[in-house]
C-alpha cells in the first residue's frame, strides 16, 4: 500500500492503494466518484474513459502509480464549451438507451471536439473506436457529435 494524492476534477483526493491498482478503482473507491464505469477491465470497451492531462485514457488498465501529478477529469468534472455541446446534443438526440457506456462515450467525444472542431465521419469513427455501446446507438452517437460540432461553430 502507498499513499497517492490524485488531482481529480480540480480537487485533491488522497488514496491509499497498491501502486498497481488501476486508476478506475482509485477514482471510484478512493475518491468516491461513481460516474466512471467498469466495463471490461482490459481497456477494450471505453466505459472507464477519463481525461489525464486532457487526453482520453482507459482508467481500468492505467496503474495509479503512472498518473503522478497529472490532472484527471472524470465525467463529473468535465467542463468547457465542447463538453456542454456534447451533453446538449446527447440529450437532444436521445443518444443513451441503457446509459452504461455513456460517460466514456461523452469523454471521448469531448476530447475529439477539443482537438478537431469539424470532424468527418471517419474522424469520429477513429476517435470513438474502442468505445463499445451494447445498445448499438452508434448512429445517434455520430449524429450527436456532428450536432455538437455545428453548435460550436457559431
Amino acid at each position: 500500500m502507498a499513499a497517492f494524492t490524485l488531482k481529480i476534477n480540480g480537487g485533491e483526493h488522497r488514496v491509499d492503494v497498491d501502486p498497481q491498482t488501476p486508476l478506475l478503482w482509485a477514482i471510484r473507491d478512493g475518491a468516491g466518484l461513481m460516474g466512471t464505469k467498469y466495463g471490461c477491465g482490459v481497456a477494450q470497451c471505453g466505459a472507464c474513459t477519463v481525461h489525464v492531462d486532457g487526453q482520453p485514457m482507459r482508467s481500468c488498465s492505467l496503474p495509479v502509480s503512472a498518473v503522478g501529478a497529472s490532472e484527471i477529469t472524470t465525467i463529473e468534472g468535465i467542463k468547457g464549451r465542447e463538453a456542454q455541446a456534447v451533453q446538449k446534443a446527447w440529450v437532444a438526440l436521445d443518444v443513451p438507451q441503457c446509459g452504461y457506456c455513456q460517460s466514456g462515450q461523452v469523454m471521448s467525444a469531448t476530447s475529439l471536439l477539443t482537438l478537431n472542431p469539424k470532424p468527418t465521419d471517419e474522424d469520429i469513427d477513429l476517435a470513438m473506436n474502442g468505445n463499445i455501446c451494447r445498445c448499438a446507438t452508434y448512429v445517434r452517437i455520430r449524429a450527436a457529435i456532428h450536432d455538437a460540432a455545428k453548435s460550436l461553430e457559431g
